[in-house]
């Protein structure tokens, strides 16, 4: 049986400003876990969300 290629993966969002920063509000790195079309978005994702760690809206980036 073929394994059919979804279009649909799941990713994993990181936050940028966690991996930078030591004096944060909790210790560790906030990541979020998400899909996206691999047809209309062939780059890395980037979007704004909101860290708890941070405590402030930042920049999450697509891992690997």
């Amino acid at each position: 049986m073929a394994k059919r290629k979804d279009i649909r993966i799941n990713i994993t969002l990181e936050c940028t400003n966690c991996k930078l920063n030591n004096n944060k509000i909790k210790p560790g790195i906030m990541r979020y876990a998400t899909s996206k079309n691999r047809r209309n978005t062939p780059n890395r994702l980037e979007l704004n969300k909101f860290c708890p760690n941070c405590n402030l809206h930042t920049l999450f980036k697509e891992t690997k």
